[in-house]
Formats: structure tokens, C-alpha cells, sequence
């Protein structure tokens, strides 16, 4: 069956984005949160981030009323029983998601396809939750959601190939540019990046230079357009630690292992710029390097 009706679960920050995405692409979608106060929060940052693509024109108001009425929010997860394919995007928490899942597995038709954006955890051990292992799959979409071209597209062991290639499809009818991805924890960016980012950190900790001028040498000797400590802020700091954890357990491998100093900021609630402070304050007209005593 071609895919006409989407469900996303979740309507934080990517979860709203991924359901924008759908909207503005023609797809009949419906976003579910756990309770009416964040779904309310959610729809409001969904509509929020169109109106400033509005003011910037990067969409018309046209095209955004369109997508406005093809999106409806709900709490109730049996609201979602008639989508064709459902997209997770709830915290990274391997046992709150399998629970989703099998919930959902009772609510929704033999056809849907399920599909988590998990950027860490592996789509075969979610799916072991479902009695649909065949018709489950990774969409892994990158923050910002109506922003960053990429998707990572990850089967499981089970996998059907023709559900594979549908949801390769539906990313491409989403403006999105899709990659095929072996299931592996961290897939292909953050098996790459997460190790990059940790060694930024390692570098500090050990004195090799200052946290702007490790960040100037990596935007201005490799043409990164952010250094490691600006995108670490921009991650979130607990989500990195969280992350690295996952992969650590994965892998038993030392590049994938926090460094004290994250574990240290996290402890402290330096989470970057959801939090006001990280390796960066920002709490005045620009950002400055936060002291750190380590």
C-alpha cells in the first residue's frame, strides 16, 4: 500500500519537525504527545518555526496554511491506528520505546509500517518488540528537522526489502536526501561524529588549546561550519553523554567512552544552549567560553 497517512509520535523538537516535514510534503499526519500541555508546546513549535521561514521567505503563506491543515494533534495512541506508517521520536530510552512500540502494535492495522528515529539504539532490538520485525525500520532525521537534507535509512536483520525501499521513497517525497545504513549503533553520522566530539573534549581536557581555538582550528582547517564545542552546545551536552553511553555498551571500545569532563558538566547541568550555559555562556550578547576548572 503507498504510504498517504502518517503518525509521529512525539512533538518535542524533533518530533514536531519530522511532523512538519510530512505536512508541508501533502501527507496527511497526525502527532501524538503524552499529555495536552507539551502537545500544545509542540504544535506551537511547529508553527513557529513556519512562521519564521515565512518572515525569512523561504515559504509562502499559502504553503504554510496547506501544511497547517494537514497536520492534527492528538494524546491517544489509538488515534494512530489507521496511519500507514508511524514515526517514533520520544526520549532515547531503549526500554520507553520498546513499550511504545508494543503498544502500538496492538493498536495499529497488519500494514503499518514502523519507523523510529532512534540516532543510537539498534532498530533489530526495537523491533523485537513488535510482531512486525519485517515491516520496521530506522528513519533517523537530523535536527533541524525542515533544515538538514538527511536521512538515515537502517533495516534490521528482518527487514523486508520492498518496506525498505518504500521508506527510501517516502524520505525522498519528504524534499529529504535518504542513505542506506546497516544497523549498527550510531549508523553512519554519529559512528563518525560522536568519537570526533569526545576527542574535542580529551583535547581540552589535555591542554592541547583553548576551547575557541580548537573550535577556530576546526571550522577554519577542515571547513566545518561550526567547531566541536558550538555543536556540542547545540546537541545538548546530556543528549552527547547519553548517546556515547549507548555506543560505549555497544561497542566496548575507549573512543566511544564519556570523558570525565562531559560526565562532570552534565553533573552540573551545563547541557549547552538549552540550558544557558556549556562549554559556552550564553547568557550575554554573544557567547563566551564558560570557565572550567578541571
Amino acid at each position: 500500500m503507498a504510504i498517504k497517512r502518517v503518525g509521529v509520535v512525539g512533538c518535542g523538537l524533533m518530533g514536531s519537525g519530522i511532523a512538519r516535514v510530512c505536512a508541508q510534503a501533502g501527507f496527511n499526519t497526525i502527532v501524538r504527545e503524552v499529555n495536552q500541555n507539551l502537545l500544545d508546546e509542540g504544535m506551537d513549535k511547529l508553527k513557529s518555526s513556519m512562521l519564521k521561514d515565512v518572515d525569512k521567505d523561504r515559504l509562502s503563506e499559502e504553503e504554510m496554511n496547506d501544511a497547517l491543515d494537514k497536520v492534527h494533534g492528538t494524546t491517544e495512541l489509538k488515534d494512530l491506528k489507521d496511519c500507514d506508517v508511524v514515526i517514533e521520536a520520544i526520549v532515547e530510552d531503549v526500554a520507553m520505546k520498546e513499550e511504545l512500540f508494543s503498544e502500538l502494535d496492538d493498536v495499529c492495522q497488519d500494514h503499518t509500517i514502523f519507523a523510529s528515529n532512534t540516532s543510537s539504539l539498534t532498530i533489530t532490538e526495537l523491533a523485537s518488540a513488535t510482531s512486525r520485525t519485517d515491516r520496521f525500520v530506522g528513519m533517523h532525521f537530523f535536527n533541524p528537522v525542515p533544515r538538514m537534507p538527511l536521512v538515515e535509512i537502517v533495516n534490521s536483520l528482518e527487514t523486508d526489502e520492498e518496506v525498505f525501499e518504500k521508506c527510501f521513497d517516502f524520505a525522498k517525497q519528504l524534499g529529504k536526501k535518504p542513505i542506506r545504513c546497516k544497523d549498527t549503533s550510531g549508523f553512519v553520522v554519529n559512528r563518525l561524529l560522536v568519537p570526533y566530539l569526545l576527542d574535542a573534549i580529551r583535547a581540552l581536557e589535555g591542554g592541547l588549546a583553548s576551547i575557541e581555538d580548537i573550535d577556530k582550528g576546526m571550522q577554519l582547517g577542515t571547513g566545518h561550519p561550526m567547531g566541536p564545542f558550538v555543536l556540542l552546545d547545540f546537541v545538548g551536552l546530556d543528549t552527547t553523554y547519553h548517546i556515547a553511553n549507548i555506543m560505549f555498551d555497544e561497542y566496548r571500545e575507549k573512543r566511544f567512552a564519556p570523558p570525565p569532563l562531559l560526565k562532570k558538566m552534565v553533573q552540573s547541568g551545563l547541557y549547552g544552549k538549552k540550558s544557558g550555559r556549556g562549554f559556552y555562556d550564553y547568557s550575554g550578547d554573544k557567547p563566551v567560553p564558560t570557565p572550567l576548572n578541571f
